[in-house]
């Protein structure tokens, strides 16, 4: 593929984007597309808000299911080569293969393989998970005995199965569909951290580096960005703390980023001043207070990075929506 393409754009799907006569027939659909195998379970109410995201060599799947089962067949010649691995961030589900089951629950994770026959995972309550198509080939190059590890629980305290969950949450947030070069490296970043949360080889130990830093930064922005408004005061020291790592280390991550903490931290800030200044429901909130609520304490100092940022003013921008 050329660089210049791009992978195809995510596809989402939403029984709540449905009226109730339609939800069944578009699970039916999905089936047949060869989408998401979904079946409703008899007696539940179904639901599903699901997107998949098509990456080199890996399907990524994410979002919340209820009373649903999903269904891979053994007679799927084209699952042969295919290993899947469903991690529940929260709620619980239970995955079935030849008279074998696995209960797995908030930040557990589970291997399933096509070529042990068909398999299902059975979600009757709200389970919010990720759900990883993968090569087995390729994973079994990084991954030791990867045959001992399907139907085989891992622990919610694997820190690279952590990493993972949060690396995915932020490919999750990705609407448009990705530039070859980029999606092709998030894929390898994936499978490295399957391999690691599964047990490398010594090999794969050492290529994976780079995997986990991304990984890591992607876990560190998305907890800046969600304590953000909460903590004007918001220091790489309490994040450092709350990861378990060194500032220093955190540093070193956004200088390989291009950037700074400190710079990412103010970026966020102006950027949530500008969505609440282009945001017609707040315009009887004054800019200094939309400032205060985002986390500046310096009216002038607010102005100015805002200017360099966007090369417009507070006002300038209140008013070009209009």
């Amino acid at each position: 593929m050329p660089a210049a393409e791009a992978t195809a754009r995510p596809f989402r799907f939403a029984t709540d984007d449905l009226p109730e006569s339609q939800r069944e027939l578009a699970l039916q659909g999905l089936r047949e597309r060869g989408l998401v195998p979904l079946e409703p379970l008899p007696g539940q109410v179904a639901h599903a808000d699901i997107t998949k995201h098509f990456l080199p060599g890996i399907g990524v799947l994410c979002g919340t299911l209820s009373g649903l089962r999903q269904d891979a067949s053994s007679q799927n010649h084209d699952l042969a080569d295919e290993l899947f691995f469903a991690v529940n961030l929260s709620g619980h589900s239970a995955a079935l293969q030849r008279q074998r089951e696995a209960s797995f629950k908030d930040g557990e994770a589970v291997v399933l393989s096509s070529a042990d026959g068909g398999f299902c995972v059975v979600r009757p309550t709200p389970a919010r998970f990720v759900g990883l198509r993968m090569s087995y080939k390729r994973l079994a190059s990084l991954a030791r005995r990867l045959d001992d590890c399907t139907m085989r629980v891992i622990p919610a305290n694997t820190a690279p199965l952590q990493l993972l969950a949060s690396y995915v949450g932020a490919i999750a947030d990705m609407t448009r569909a990705m530039p070859a070069e980029i999606s092709g490296v998030i894929a390898a970043h994936l499978y490295d951290l399957v391999a690691l949360s599964l047990g490398p080889t010594e090999a794969a130990v050492a290529a994976a580096a780079g995997s986990l830093r991304a990984a890591r930064l992607q876990a560190i922005k998305r907890d800046i960005a969600t304590r953000l408004l909460e903590d004007p005061d918001l220091t790489v020291t309490a994040i450092a703390a709350r990861h378990r790592v060194t500032p220093r280390y955190i540093h070193k991550l956004f200088e390989r980023d291009g950037t700074t903490f400190t710079r990412f931290v103010l970026e966020q800030r102006l950027d949530h001043a500008y969505r609440r200044l282009r945001n017609t429901q707040l315009s009887a909130r004054s800019i200094s207070s939309i400032a205060y609520d985002v986390g500046f304490g310096d009216l002038s100092y607010f102005n100015r990075a805002f200017r360099r940022r966007y090369g417009a003013t507070p006002s300038d921008i209140r008013w070009s929506r209009n």
